[in-house]
């Protein structure tokens, strides 16, 4: 980021944003926003808790879950809808329309297809994550260099290996999807924890809001945001890992 004629590092953003949060907490303008040095002291308080081990557990097995089954439905779906025309006329829509809609409205019915407990955060954490990745996935079939298909069909290549090939050529865009449902699926887990019978994080969010214990609620939140994150960049610095396969299909 170039600011003045100045290469300003992208931290910073984040630095003026905590410091505006820190002045807010400093002078009690809002109740909920502690001080931001609050927050930070209460990290270690809250990941040393039996309590926090437990329901991290809970949390990671839901979220993997979930994420696993998303990313092999989403790749298998995007395929389908890039490869088969008819089938991406008739689920191209029903996957946009997912995409947008609210799907925290949707946990309710879930929670009586599948119960009270983790299948149900598994299932909430897929469909948060799997249409995105299924979107991106399409997108990377749909640019799929022609010549490279002609080329090994010209080699004898054979159905699974053609289907390598694609697969490798849409791997930029693949990884795209899979990043961004990472994100998505972080906020499936916690929706899903919250709404349907209050385990692991879910559990510990709500006995930190009923006894107004926001510097923990906040501490926990920003834990989140940097499993969330942390995920997001090993998963962007595997696309760039594959770039070449983007310049390529060119």
């Amino acid at each position: 980021m170039e600011l003045y004629g100045y290469q300003v590092p992208k931290m910073a953003a984040l630095l003026v944003w905590a410091v505006i949060w820190e002045i807010i907490g400093q002078f009690e303008l809002v109740m909920l926003f502690p001080p931001f040095t609050d927050v930070l002291m209460a990290i270690p308080d809250v990941i040393t808790t039996p309590s926090f081990f437990e329901a991290a557990r809970i949390t990671v097995l839901s979220y993997l879950g979930g994420l696993a089954l998303a990313l092999v439905i989403g790749v298998s779906l995007g395929l389908l809808m890039g490869l088969v025309k008819p089938a991406d006329a008739l689920l191209n829509m029903w996957v946009n329309v997912f995409l947008s809609a609210p799907l925290s409205a949707l946990v309710p019915v879930i929670m009586i297809l599948f119960g009270m407990g983790m299948p149900t955060v598994i299932v909430t954490v897929f469909m948060f994550a799997v249409w995105i990745i299924a979107l991106d996935t399409r997108a990377g079939v749909l640019h799929v260099s022609s010549s490279l298909l002609e080329m090994s069909a010209s080699f004898g290549a054979s159905r699974w290996q053609r289907m390598k090939i694609i697969l490798l050529s849409a791997l930029p865009e693949i990884l795209a999807g899979f990043r961004l449902g990472v994100i998505r699926g972080v906020k499936g887990v916690v929706i899903g924890q919250l709404l349907v019978s209050i385990i692991g994080v879910g559990a510990l969010f709500a006995l930190y809001s009923q006894n107004f214990l926001m510097a923990h609620f906040w501490a926990l939140i920003l834990i989140l945001f940097g499993f969330a994150l942390g995920l997001a960049e090993l998963i962007g610095r595997l696309e760039q890992r594959v770039e070449y396969y983007a310049g390529a299909r060119s």
